[in-house]
């Protein structure tokens, strides 16, 4: 019996909080559902997740701000309970964000994108085997290594560009000649924007009686849909590009398994990693704009890339809508769309090694923000390396960007003349 076969079989009687996934919800049309009843992306990211139409009803969710519900005598499959089992407010996000992923079920909110991570990794078993990005989110990075270091897990990191090297470290290996467990998935990944070819590590992967993970968080659902590419779940910092305005901190997960997503509800709801309701209705008004702001930065990530390849001052770009890009004919396959993020290494300058001259145009900087973080309205610029947990091979002269919505003119002049502070 596969992995995903046990752990389905395993949790099929857990009992959960809250109510069972087919008693609380009816079952939310997926995105391709929507689609093909005429309905773009574009229009679900507005429409999904409203209240019903009834007369002198609102028409946007409203919040509500209580830890507990009236009741007596047992809980039963369709009490709330208590407010760390549920809240109103979180299920309109999770009910878009289901849909918007293509997904059979609601999504899950976390209090923010690591709570969602530890959740994930839970469904490991112990002793398990994790194969994962070497450039990978550092968070995530840092979480599974001190799970490895204390015998939880067994943790194998690989270029998840490089499929061959991937399905090996899938492969029974090690002492106790163990097949993985788990395989994480980043792509693009986090800062490097490796492409990861999704649908054959993911069939390579369930070969094996593995579940795959695909931390979705830079592509969104608007241009990457890994549930349709073969993923088990799909993971998010709702913090960056779907709440979008960079005033929340919150994480989610998507999955098509009831089983799984039970044995994901039930960490969530006895480790506590809750959203709070503001923090959720903040998220749902931003995530109404996604398609706009995804569409604005796009394009201005597009013509930025294709300037700063140009520019003596940067060694190297990574952009995967570059035609150069080594991800390029991957990501043009599974992708609708390259994202927002571009990576640059700046060259080294007037005597000054490559991470100084990255520090020195990051301060030069007036309409960036020289800042961590993505996916928010505003353009955020920053060298990854000063980061101690960022691994060490991501080169110390790399700067990342994240495109915003201002107008791409204003910031390529702001970051030219950065740059330009380097010298000819």
């Amino acid at each position: 019996m596969g992995f995903v076969d046990s752990f389905t079989a395993s949790h099929a009687s857990r009992g959960l909080f809250r109510r069972s996934v087919d008693e609380q919800y009816a079952v939310p049309m997926s995105l391709s559902e929507q689609q093909a009843a005429g309905l773009s992306a574009e229009t679900v990211v507005v429409a999904a997740g409203r209240p019903p139409r009834e007369r002198d009803q609102p028409v946007n969710p409203p919040l509500v701000l209580s830890s507990t519900y009236y009741g007596t005598g047992p809980l039963g499959p369709g009490d709330r309970g208590y407010g760390r089992y549920s809240n109103p407010t979180w299920d309109p996000f999770e009910e878009a964000l289901g849909q918007l992923e293509g997904a059979d079920l609601p999504g899950l909110l976390y209090a923010s994108g690591l709570a969602a991570v530890s959740s994930a990794l839970s469904l490991i078993p112990s002793g398990g085997v994790l194969v994962m990005p070497n450039h990978s989110y550092s968070g995530t990075l840092v979480m599974a290594a001190e799970l490895a270091q204390k015998g939880f897990i067994e943790l194998r990191t690989v270029d998840i560009a490089d499929t061959g090297a991937v399905e090996a470290a899938l492969a029974p290996g090690g002492p106790d000649a163990k097949a993985a467990a788990m395989l994480w998935l980043e792509s693009p990944t986090n800062p490097m924007l490796g492409i990861a070819d999704i649908p054959a590590l993911t069939e390579a992967a369930h070969a094996l009686g593995a579940i795959v993970v695909t931390d979705n968080t830079f592509s969104t659902p608007l241009v990457q849909q890994p549930l349709a590419l073969g993923s088990d779940v799909v993971l998010h910092s709702v913090t960056k590009y779907l709440a979008g305005h960079s005033d929340v901190v919150l994480g989610a997960l998507v999955t098509s398994n009831a089983d799984i997503r039970s044995a994901l509800l039930h960490h969530r709801t006895i480790h506590g990693a809750i959203a709070g309701p503001f923090e959720a209705w903040l998220a749902l008004r931003g995530l109404r704009t996604l398609a706009l702001r995804i569409e604005k930065s796009q394009e201005s990530a597009r013509v930025l890339a294709e300037r700063l390849n140009a520019h003596p001052r940067v060694e190297s770009v990574r952009f995967p809508g570059l035609p150069d890009d080594p991800g390029h004919e991957r990501a043009t396959a599974q992708m609708k769309g390259f994202g927002s993020i571009i990576c640059i290494q700046v060259a080294p300058a007037g005597g000054l090694d490559g991470a100084a001259a990255a520090d020195k145009a990051v301060e030069a900087v007036n309409l960036w923000l020289p800042a961590t973080s993505l996916g928010g309205v505003e353009s955020l610029i920053e060298r990854r390396r000063r980061h101690t947990a960022e691994p060490a091979s991501v080169p110390e002269n790399l700067v990342r960007l994240s495109i915003g919505i201002e107008n791409v003119e204003d910031l390529w002049a702001d970051l030219e003349q950065a740059l330009d502070t380097l010298g000819g």
